[in-house]
């Protein structure tokens, strides 16, 4: 007979960096969590593969069940975009999202990265929370401001997407 323990960490998804063979698993994952955009299986491949270091998977019984992908932005080593974020059904609930977050700013690829940043659209409102809750983590709230536009940028085929920047605690007491 297990322990109530073990029972309860066999329902807790693990958090991985992720490997070129979970591209097509990450790919299937973001199609079923709308409303965010599809990518190429190519692309999460690619993610998986150049991207990894700041990058994670979630995996529970053998199944991918989180994602997100990120990166340190070239010309702003002090920042982390956060490209994509995708949690199953099956794992919601959780604070999967937040963990996994946590779980990537805790690498050394990261040691000086100072803000997060992510885009949103309007109507997401799965991200809204989850960067909502994020930001309270950090003891902050979130700098919010349209960035790429609807007409602008997507020619008026997608909603505009808004720029959203979340100061890191650490770096608010360096500051301090």
């Amino acid at each position: 007979m297990q322990h109530p323990r073990d029972l309860a960490r066999a329902n807790i998804p693990s958090l991985r960096k992720p490997r070129s063979e979970d591209g097509a698993a990450i790919w299937e994952l973001v199609r079923a969590c709308k409303p965010l955009d599809e990518n190429s299986m190519y692309c999460n491949l690619i993610q998986c593969d150049h991207f990894a270091d700041t990058c994670v998977v979630a995996e529970l019984k053998g199944e991918v069940v989180g994602w997100i992908s990120a990166y340190v932005m070239p010309n702003d080593p002090e920042t982390l975009f956060v490209w994509q974020v995708a949690v199953s059904e099956k794992a919601r609930g959780m604070g999967l999202g937040t963990l996994m977050l946590k779980s990537i700013l805790d690498r050394a690829e990261c040691d000086d990265v100072e803000r997060i940043q992510t885009t949103i659209t309007s109507d997401n409102e799965a991200s809204w929370a989850l960067f909502r809750k994020f930001g309270k983590t950090q003891g902050t709230g979130l700098d919010v401001q349209p960035y790429y536009t609807q007409a602008l940028h997507f020619q008026n085929r997608h909603e505009t997407e808004n720029l959203v920047t979340i100061p890191l605690a650490q770096s608010l007491a360096r500051a301090a």
